[in-house]
């Protein structure tokens, strides 16, 4: 089935995908500057969720409903203590990153709660549900290493 976005879809569309390329490259440099190798992976892990949600949101842009969708890749993932409750540089550095990430994740998931709220067609509010769910599922995986890492008060 196909289908037109009205004015203001397209323009929230537009947020959205530039949001989540920008969640990809954020996951995938923050990948490469992380000293743990959990949470390498667990960034790794979360790019490719968003790179998938990208072309998700791309095929809505060109009028069609995504198909396959079926939540965040991420969901059974735990988590064990690399770091003790000792401050190093890498333990800072490693929650820095994972706090940037965190406030990210924040501010899409509350973008997408817009957006579910915008768009006409429930089969594309029910897709953008999806996302912020999975999105949600992000922070609450950030906040499960934070917190098994002592990085979370």
């Amino acid at each position: 089935m196909s289908f037109t976005l009205t004015q203001k879809e397209t323009t929230l569309l537009k947020d959205l995908k530039e949001q989540e390329k920008l969640c990809t490259d954020k996951y995938r440099k923050h990948a490469e500057c992380a000293h743990d190798p959990q949470l390498k992976q667990l960034f790794t892990d979360l790019s490719n969720v968003e790179q998938h949600h990208f072309q998700m949101l791309s095929s809505i842009e060109s009028g069609t409903v995504p198909t396959g969708v079926n939540g965040a890749s991420v969901t059974g993932k735990q988590f064990t203590a690399t770091y003790t409750a000792a401050e190093t540089p890498e333990k800072k550095a490693d929650a820095y990153l994972c706090s940037d990430l965190l406030a990210t994740e924040k501010h899409v998931s509350a973008l997408y709660n817009t957006c579910v709220f915008e768009f006409e067609r429930p089969e594309l509010r029910k897709v953008l549900s999806q996302i912020q769910t999975d999105e949600q599922v992000h922070g609450e995986k950030l906040y499960q290493y934070m917190k098994a890492n002592s990085m979370y008060s």
